[in-house]
């Protein structure tokens, strides 16, 4: 119910009062499984990438452990569905939860940075996101916000079209290694094709 409620009064807010654009609707899934790999480049992205979404996803975003310490935000958070991830180690207490999800056809929310950019850039991708997508086979829908988050805006949210990650098939730690990274590379991509200028360019050469 919280999450309905939230949803259309963001969406309200993000297209009254930040010029909220979105670009890409059709390449929107009908429903789960789905994961969702965006850039992140300000505390507001799972308020502007929620509310932009169909509210059908229900979105569950993974947000690091420290915004459950305060007792009213984790109490806020938990009623959106959103669930920790200690970014300081492998939270495999997070990527399980992940899997449960995605086996009930949900849809999770990932910022694969791992951390907001703090010049607006795409940072290199963690490992967390190609992990999970890899394990679960579950299609990733790429999303890129470009802002600026003020009054008038314009705020942009560029969707891309959903894409898979092949799955481990390896015999030695070090080949398991290098297909997470081989992962990671094509959903940083996948992100930045995204960027407005890569796009365009892109069409011009009549590559997408």
């Amino acid at each position: 119910m919280l999450y309905r409620v939230g949803h259309f009064i963001f969406r309200i807010i993000y297209r009254v009062f930040f010029r909220r654009q979105v670009h890409g609707y059709e390449y929107l899934p009908q429903q789960g499984p789905l994961i969702i790999c965006s850039n992140h480049i300000n505390w507001q992205d799972p308020l502007s990438i929620g509310s932009a979404l169909p509210v059908r996803y229900n979105i569950k975003f993974m947000a690091k452990e420290e915004l459950f310490r305060n007792r009213a935000a984790a109490f806020i958070l938990k009623q959106v569905g959103a669930f920790p991830v200690d970014r300081q180690k492998a939270d495999y207490r997070a990527i399980r939860l992940s899997f449960k999800i995605l086996e009930a056809g949900g849809v999770i929310g990932l910022f694969p940075e791992g951390t907001r950019s703090k010049s607006g850039n795409l940072q290199r991708l963690q490992e967390g996101a190609a992990l999970i997508a890899a394990r679960s086979g579950a299609p990733v829908l790429p999303v890129l916000i470009t802002g600026p988050y003020r009054l008038g805006g314009p705020l942009k949210v560029h969707i891309g079209s959903v894409f898979h990650i092949p799955g481990f098939d390896y015999d030695r730690r070090d080949q398991r290694k290098t297909q997470l990274r081989e992962g990671s590379r094509i959903i940083q991509d996948k992100l930045e094709a995204l960027y407005p200028e890569k796009s365009n360019t892109l069409k011009q050469t009549g590559s997408l």
